[in-house]
């Protein structure tokens, strides 16, 4: 593989950007001064949401796990700045239309206020991959092993493929970091590997990853021709002439793509480490973000109406399952997705103990320290049970219970489905402070090692344009994608499509890079879980 290092491609010396120019002093305060305030209303938060949950440790050790474990999952979205915001910027300084460094500073503003204004949906898809028990036992020590196993991964391979000046994916990274912990798990406790992962939701993320790379390639290409067809400016086409910057509306154009890939790559790649925080947040201060206490106490009438009703449209004559059988019974169908005869009274009974719990303490905010555990857990495994039960239509229930159960899903997940503010402030921070650090390696492959040629400006509208509008539409549906792939790709297409000619060589690397990703990830984190779980 070739190396940040290695010699770059001859090209006139003039034409190259400066790469080397450093931020200016009040620039750099000012975008300080942001991610210290950030940092500060995260951590005030947080310690006032414990305070105000009661039930204080008697030791330090929580505080500690969560302390290291926050600064692992912050690491890293830190990490993933650098690495996958390279591609953002590339485009803007190649074809001189932002200085470097305001290039830069502007990216890390935009994916500053992507993660900020991002749904959850990603966040809660990522972390459905993960294997059940351990996310009802998220606060064991075979929890906090896969946490940091999978968190520790993704990190080694991000560093290693980025001191390559390699555009690998984060997402990938992360997937398969997930994938690995699963099948390790599974291994250990003497099951069939294949049975730690949900396949379904395993190949649902994996379209998206697969194609999202191939949208890049092929779309940018056909935006290329499209534009060389309608809009007959030559010097759009050509590499720039110096440091000249192009006209104003391609200037803009670029500009506008820039900020928009760097705003959809915060809303998408944020949420990854936010499902994370979340998972630890819940293993080490559950009595704070195990259910979401700001549900107002008014709502909980509907709350219990929905559950009583979903209760009896299951069939109020369903005989009785003692607590513990039905929590059984749930897990293994969340597990396996084999359901049997006890299924349906299973469900109807943990419905009906989360609604009385509810009814019984008048807001989730009210609910005992000692019983805080149970009901998330129970909340979850019926959230992940009708889930799965919507795309079987094997089960007997008939289409009005389907519909309550879907209505009752949609209450309990605003009840544990949600990301406080400051969360998303500390994830925004990391991947912002990331963007200003190491982007220069991955820069220069995107701009210049792809094509033979200087990136023209067309060619990098046409392939931040691409970019900027799958990863939108990827984080609409909630899946995740590579802004890596995804732009990189995009740049190979317009490569080809402009008679610019590709380096193979870094083509290869590339596709190394990503054929690669997985299978190495998933024999990292599920070898680091297997030892933590040891160690703890």
């Amino acid at each position: 593989m070739t190396t940040a290092s290695a010699a770059l491609p001859a090209e006139p010396a003039s034409s190259r950007p400066h790469l080397d120019q450093k931020a200016g002093l009040v620039a750099s305060l000012v975008f300080l001064g942001l991610l210290g305030v950030g940092l500060l209303f995260s951590g005030y938060s947080l310690v006032t949401d414990i305070a105000a949950a009661g039930g204080i440790a008697v030791t330090w050790l929580p505080y500690i796990l969560l302390g290291v474990a926050l600064l692992i999952a912050l690491g890293f979205e830190f990490v993933n700045g650098f690495h996958d915001t390279a591609n953002a910027v590339a485009t803007v300084i190649y074809t001189h239309s932002l200085p470097a460094t305001f290039a830069v500073l502007w990216s890390g503003t935009f994916n500053f206020l992507g993660v900020l204004v991002s749904s959850g949906a990603v966040a809660f898809g990522i972390i459905s991959l993960l294997p059940v028990e351990l996310i009802l036992q998220v606060g064991s020590s075979a929890g906090f092993a896969m946490v940091f196993a999978l968190l520790i991964a993704a990190i080694v391979w991000n560093l290693g493929t980025w001191w390559l000046g390699l555009p690998a994916s984060s997402s990938h990274t992360l997937i398969g970091s997930i994938l690995g912990v699963g099948l390790a798990n599974a291994l250990m406790h003497g099951r069939d590997g294949t049975s730690g992962v949900d396949w379904a939701q395993a190949t649902k993320v994996g379209y998206s990853l697969l194609l999202s790379p191939l949208v890049g390639f092929v779309f940018s290409a056909l935006v290329l021709l499209v534009l060389r067809a309608l809009v007959r400016r030559p010097e759009l086409y050509r590499e720039p002439k110096g440091r000249t910057a192009p006209p104003w509306w391609i200037r803009g154009i670029l500009v506008l793509t820039c900020t928009g890939v760097s705003f959809a790559h915060g809303s998408n790649d944020g949420q990854k480490g936010m499902g994370l925080i979340m998972l630890i947040l819940v293993g080490t201060v559950p009595t704070a973000y195990a259910l979401n206490r700001a549900m107002p106490a008014s709502h909980m009438t509907q709350f219990v109406a929905v559950a009583q009703v979903t209760r009896q449209a299951l069939g109020a004559d369903i005989p009785q399952v003692a607590p513990a059988d039905a929590r059984a019974t749930l897990s293994e169908y969340v597990r396996t997705r084999q359901p049997n005869d006890h299924l349906v009274p299973a469900l109807a009974q943990v419905i009906g103990d989360i609604g009385e719990q509810v009814k019984q303490n008048g807001s989730l905010a009210r609910v005992p320290i000692e019983a805080v555990g149970n009901v998330r857990n129970d909340m979850y495994l019926v959230s992940e049970a009708v889930r799965f039960l919507d795309k079987n239509t094997a089960v007997s229930i008939g289409a009005e219970a389907r519909a309550d159960l879907k209505a009752f899903k949609k209450e309990i997940d605003s009840a544990t489905k949600f990301i406080p503010l400051w969360v998303k402030v500390a994830v925004a921070v990391a991947l912002g402070l990331g963007t200003m650090v190491g982007w220069k390696r991955i820069v220069v492959t995107v701009g210049e090692k792809i094509g033979k040629t200087h990136l023209t400006y067309a060619q990098g509208a046409s392939a931040e344009l691409v970019a900027m509008a799958t990863i939108g539409a990827a984080d609409a549906f909630g899946l995740p994608v590579s802004t890596t792939h995804v732009l990189s790709s995009g740049v190979a297409g317009t490569m080809l499509a402009n008679g610019s000619g590709l380096r193979w060589s870094t083509v290869r690397n590339l596709l190394m890079a990503w054929v690669l990703t997985l299978p190495a990830a998933i024999v990292l984190s599920g070898s680091l879980y297997w030892l933590f779980a040891r160690l703890f």
